[in-house]
């Protein structure tokens, strides 16, 4: 698939009214009400707290594809892209004629709405909605399951976001996009619905390298039954993972969004228009694994002061998403001080050895929050 033809259906088809990282119910029901007939909207369960767990029926193919977001309730850039995969199939043309004609599609746009408006990764329960697929303890995991059950899918897409600690191998480029055909055993055997899910990874990273070189990951394959994609996978289903991840200065996850609003229509393009059997899934081999290399911001050969001593070290910085009022506010805590030249700052300072300390002229501590540090008596901003 062209890239020009899809970086101009996702301008045309971009959901406008979704933006940044806080997306709950509130935010879609409005969007679902208002989805032509070609849609159906149904309330599939609900969540601990009563809200509706809400699905999207669209096609009528033979290809059954269960598609959920938002798992994790502070996870919602993919969200935000398959409003604009809606929006794309709203609009009859050939390419998604061709997607809805040979496809049957249900989509879970929001799994976990009570984390969703709380924004935390669990449940109202607490409870890590990607560790209960066996249990199938929380009202969320029932909803899903059943309707895993019920739809019988050919295929699985599992949408989440990952953090912005991750690279593409061991190196400087951020892992903007992750994938996973997750294992279906201990072993990690290479079966064929692995093959075929990783035949279609192979696809939509080939277009992502274009984009992003060196630029899409593969997350690690330990098998893990509690979770809900090595369940899937399990029961012999082709499953994906997809992760949305950091792009250069897009916290906000906007550029990212489109990458996976081009990844889950040239998956979907390919399983609408191929016999897929795992054959061609060698490619999937070739794509680096995800390590954990970044922090957000890396002040380096910074002078501390430590017990009266003093060093020279690098500091490491991670933003702390916290929800105040109605937006995310990314606010710097110093994580890691130390000898930091194996990893890569998304931003990095250089004290070139002089000194470093809080505002208030005290040494600087594991667990410091501020919006600046003094670097010899000069104020350096650590905000977005």
């Amino acid at each position: 698939m062209q890239i020009k033809t899809l970086k101009a259906l996702y301008k045309t088809n971009k959901e406008k009214s979704l933006f940044g990282r806080y997306i709950n119910t509130k935010s879609i029901e409005p969007l679902l009400e208002n989805l032509p007939s070609i849609f159906k909207v149904d309330a599939i369960g609900k969540s601990v707290k009563g809200e509706n767990i809400y699905s999207v029926n669209i096609g009528n193919g033979r290809k059954k594809v269960l598609i959920w977001s938002q798992m994790h309730g502070n996870e919602a850039t993919t969200t935000k892209a398959l409003f604009d995969v809606f929006n794309f199939l709203s609009d009859s043309n050939v390419f998604s004629d061709t997607i809805l004609n040979s496809c049957t599609l249900i989509a879970i746009p929001i799994l976990n709405p009570d984390g969703a408006l709380s924004y935390t990764r669990f449940n109202a329960n607490g409870i890590d909605l990607n560790r209960d697929a066996q249990d199938l303890l929380q009202p969320e995991s029932i909803a899903l399951r059943q309707s895993f059950n019920d739809f019988q899918p050919d295929y699985c897409f599992n949408l989440h976001d990952q953090r912005t600690i991750f690279s593409a191998g061991k190196t400087n480029n951020p892992a903007t996009v992750s994938f996973l055909s997750p294992a279906q055993d201990k072993s990690c055997s290479i079966t064929k619905n692995r093959t075929i899910a990783m035949e279609i990874i192979g696809v939509m990273n080939a277009v992502l390298q274009k984009q992003l070189p060196n630029q899409v990951g593969v997350y690690d394959d330990a098998f893990n039954i509690n979770c809900v994609g090595d369940t899937f996978q399990s029961l012999n289903v082709p499953t994906i993972l997809f992760e949305a991840g950091h792009y250069k200065d897009d916290y906000e996850r906007e550029k990212t969004r489109e990458y996976i609003f081009q990844s889950l229509l040239v998956a979907l393009k390919f399983i609408a228009t191929e016999s897929i059997n795992g054959d061609n899934c060698k490619p999937y081999f070739d794509i680096p694994k995800n390590e954990k290399t970044f922090f957000d911001i890396i002040i380096r050969n910074a002078k501390l002061k430590i017990n009266n001593e003093s060093f020279i070290l690098d500091i490491g910085v991670l933003y702390e998403e916290r929800l105040i009022g109605n937006s995310i506010e990314f606010v710097p805590v110093i994580n890691k001080i130390s000898d930091l030249s194996e990893y890569f700052g998304h931003k990095e300072i250089d004290a070139n050895n002089k000194c470093v300390s809080t505002s208030n002229l005290l040494e600087l501590k594991v667990g410091y929050e501020n919006d600046f540090v003094l670097i010899n008596n000069i104020e350096y901003s650590l905000k977005l």
